[in-house]
C-alpha cells in the first residue's frame, strides 16, 4: 500500500495541518423535526441527523393535520417540508433496526414499535436521541444517551 506524503507529517496536501473532526450523530423524532422546520434552524457543522424511515410519513401526517385544522397554510407546510429535506437527514430502516425496535418495545412494554425505532436507531448508530418529551426521556434514559434540542443546535 503506498504511503501518502502527508500521512507521516500530519499535514494535509499543501502543508495545512489536519484538525481532528468530531462528528456527533443525533437521532431526531417528528417533534424535533417539526421544531427545526418551524424555526428554520440550521444544524451545526459536526452534527449529523439520523431517523427511521417512518419519520417522513409522521412529519407529513402532522403537517397535513395542522393544515386541515387551520393552524398552518399549505404554503407554510411546504416550506417546512423543504427545510427538512435540506437538512441532510439520513433515513434508515433495515432488518437489524426493525429487530432491535421489536426488542426495545418488548423490553419497555410498549404497545407498538414506533418510538422504539428511534431508540433502536440510537442504540445502533447514533450518539444520542434528541428528546423534548420529559416522560420519554425518563423511559429511555437508562437504555440510551439522550440530548436536548439545545444540545443538538449548539456548536461542537
Amino acid at each position: 500500500m503506498p504511503v501518502l506524503p502527508f500521512e507521516d507529517t500530519g499535514l494535509a496536501p499543501g502543508g495545512a495541518e489536519f484538525s481532528e473532526v468530531i462528528v456527533t450523530r443525533y437521532v431526531i423524532g417528528p417533534d424535533v423535526a417539526l421544531m427545526l422546520a418551524e424555526r428554520r434552524d440550521p444544524i451545526p457543522a459536526g452534527h449529523r441527523l439520523l431517523a427511521p424511515t417512518l419519520l417522513r410519513s409522521q412529519v407529513l401526517a402532522q403537517l397535513y393535520a395542522q393544515t386541515r385544522a387551520g393552524l398552518l397554510t399549505r404554503k407554510e407546510a411546504g416550506l417546512r417540508l423543504d427545510h427538512l429535506r435540506g437538512l441532510n437527514l439520513r433515513l434508515l430502516g433495515d432488518r437489524v433496526l426493525q429487530r432491535m425496535a421489536w426488542e426495545v418495545a418488548e423490553q419497555l412494554g410498549w404497545k407498538d414499535t414506533f418510538v422504539a425505532e428511534y431508540v433502536a436507531l440510537t442504540k445502533l448508530q447514533a450518539d444520542a436521541l434528541v428528546v423534548r418529551d420529559v416522560a420519554l426521556k425518563q423511559a429511555v434514559g437508562a437504555l440510551i444517551p439522550v440530548a436536548s434540542p439545545e444540545e443538538l443546535l449548539a456548536r461542537p
